[in-house]
């Protein structure tokens, strides 16, 4: 498939991870993947770089959208071919963005997210959790995997946990690489995330991401081994638990033991 114009005046930064989007069929499918109620809502779009997926989000019903961009020269294209958008694109880092501030209330976020990036803003998001209800976005399909992923594969890891704590995932579809300027050398993946019902976890946050992390650390030794650095108590380290490995925990089992360790 040619280009189109707006490929051709806006250059591709590598430092920036940018890969546009040039399949039309792809970009509709990756918005429809965006499931609105009918009453008005906010939708932000991180990294809009020539439109591609925006021109289909504009024909939404009752959607007020943000863009968020960060590359001058599509914050300039993007201000010329959508007039519409003026005041509501942003131009900056997405992940230095105070989001409250920027989009106050409950919104729907929506991207083809850098690659370089993808985890850095699924982490963003993690901390804007009461706000960012759903979240459709194209990524590389190795995260997109590891981020769906259940417990009991090699995949599941350390994203997995943490975003599917407060959100459900679904694996909606893969892209290849032909269908972007320039194509990245592996294939991606468009994933859904449904903010969940869960408030809190009823342990501390900051805990539970340590211990998921200083778990996944040192993947192929037991829990008992891998939270050495913890200096958790007998009672703990006794648990039939702790001889599992990290991929073997489900998502509540986490929440649990950092409950446990929580109380001592």
């Amino acid at each position: 498939m040619p280009l189109d114009n707006s490929q051709q005046m806006v250059r591709p930064k590598k430092s920036l991870g940018q890969h546009f989007l040039k399949d039309q069929h792809i970009a509709q499918k990756i918005v429809d993947g965006l499931v609105l109620p009918h009453s008005p809502s906010q939708v932000v779009e991180v990294g809009p770089g020539t439109g591609v997926l925006t021109r289909y989000l504009l024909a939404k019903p009752n959607i007020s959208l943000t863009l968020f961009e960060i590359d001058r020269e599509s914050v300039a294209f993007l201000k010329t071919h959508f007039p519409t958008l003026a005041g509501r694109i942003v131009e900056g880092d997405f992940l230095e963005m105070n989001l409250q501030e920027r989009v106050p209330g409950d919104f729907h976020l929506i991207g083809n997210f850098p690659y370089n990036i993808s985890s850095q803003i699924f982490f963003k998001i993690l901390d804007n959790r009461q706000q960012v209800k759903q979240v459709v976005c194209m990524l590389q399909k190795e995260v997109a995997d590891r981020i769906a992923e259940k417990e009991g594969s090699k995949t599941y890891g350390i994203l997995s946990v943490l975003l599917q704590a407060y959100y459900n995932i679904e694996y909606l579809f893969k892209v290849p690489p032909g269908v972007f300027f320039p194509p990245p050398k592996v294939m991606s993946a468009v994933v859904r995330l449904t903010r969940n019902n869960r408030v809190t976890l009823g342990c501390d946050e900051a805990l539970f991401r340590k211990v998921v992390k200083q778990s996944f650390q040192n993947r192929r030794k037991t829990l008992r081994n891998a939270l050495k650095p913890l200096n958790l108590n007998a009672t703990i380290l006794a648990l039939p638990l702790m001889d599992k490995r990290a991929e073997q925990l489900s998502v509540e089992q986490f929440i649990s033991l950092t409950q446990l360790i929580e109380q001592g």
